[in-house]
């Protein structure tokens, strides 16, 4: 017999066709764990899930994604608990499983360290401040040979030493140096700037912000300084440390191009254009 006689024989063929179907049935069962493991096929919209309660989130739609919730933020008006960011965003495809990482509004707002404001300037002041997620409230002029340098730091009334642990957004107060004399100012000029903008201003020139009136209605992204109290018009400079009243009106509502035009005279000096090119938000 010939070494391939055996391909003569019937029984070979059987053996080789059982071998073909076993071998086919094992890919077959290898393509479909993995089709299974990889989820193929299976594609999910992600929900836009912003304003809506984490807990709730996490309840309803935990056997599609997996959450992860990365950090919290304080928004004095949020609901505590609510999504404020996601990501994916809304209406990205992924598979069955994906990690969706949340940002939600805290129940407390942030804290952060005092910095240390004294003996610096009035406007170095201002910039720590806001670099540190605070806000001047009032300045208070005392007798002090450094004009403009900051005596004292205070909140509610009350000194508050460097380093103490006090909530993000908190106003403070500054006890400033006149300089041995009560001083006036040049009032800058502020139509047609924003609220922040028109504060930040006033505290540079060493002034501080009076009665806020809002002539269209309450809202603080439309508005912009219609008119002051005391008038540049009519005041050209005011003692340092006193108030100044900023009225608004609504963009949608008043041509500010041709109010700034019909207001702005000669008399406006060159500190007014200074004070609000050094404003970190202008």
């Amino acid at each position: 017999m010939g070494f391939f006689s055996f391909l003569s024989k019937k029984k070979f063929y059987l053996h080789l066709l059982l071998a073909i179907l076993l071998m086919l049935v094992l890919l077959w069962a290898v393509l479909k764990s993995l089709d299974s493991y990889t989820r193929q096929g299976e594609v999910y919209v992600v929900p836009d899930f912003v304003g809506q309660l984490h807990m709730e989130v996490l309840e309803k739609y935990s056997t599609s994604f997996n959450f992860i919730l990365i950090d919290s933020i304080y928004q004095k008006d949020g609901l505590n608990g609510s999504v404020v960011m996601q990501h994916p965003s809304p209406g990205a495809k992924v598979k069955q499983g994906r990690n969706v990482y949340f940002t939600v509004v805290a129940q407390m707002p942030e804290q952060v360290n005092m910095p240390n404001l004294r003996n610096l300037s009035l406007r170095q002041a201002m910039v720590t401040l806001n670099t540190n997620g605070l806000h001047i409230n009032k300045l208070f002029f005392v007798d002090h040979f450094a004009r403009n340098a900051v005596v004292e730091q205070e909140i509610n009334g009350e000194v508050v030493e460097p380093k103490t642990l006090v909530f993000k957004g908190t106003p403070v107060d500054l006890v400033v140096g006149n300089g041995g004399s009560n001083t006036e100012v040049p009032i800058p000029f502020l139509i047609g700037q924003k609220p922040h903008q028109a504060i930040w201003q006033l505290h540079a020139a060493s002034l501080n912000l009076g009665e806020e009136i809002f002539l269209d209605g309450y809202d603080t992204v439309n508005v912009r300084v219609y008119s002051t109290v005391p008038s540049i018009k009519n005041t050209k400079t005011w003692s340092i440390g006193e108030a100044v009243d900023l009225y608004y009106r609504s963009v949608n509502n008043t041509d500010f191009e041709q109010l700034i035009n019909l207001t702005r005279n000669d008399s406006i000096d060159a500190d007014s254009l200074r004070f609000l090119l050094n404003d970190p938000d202008f």
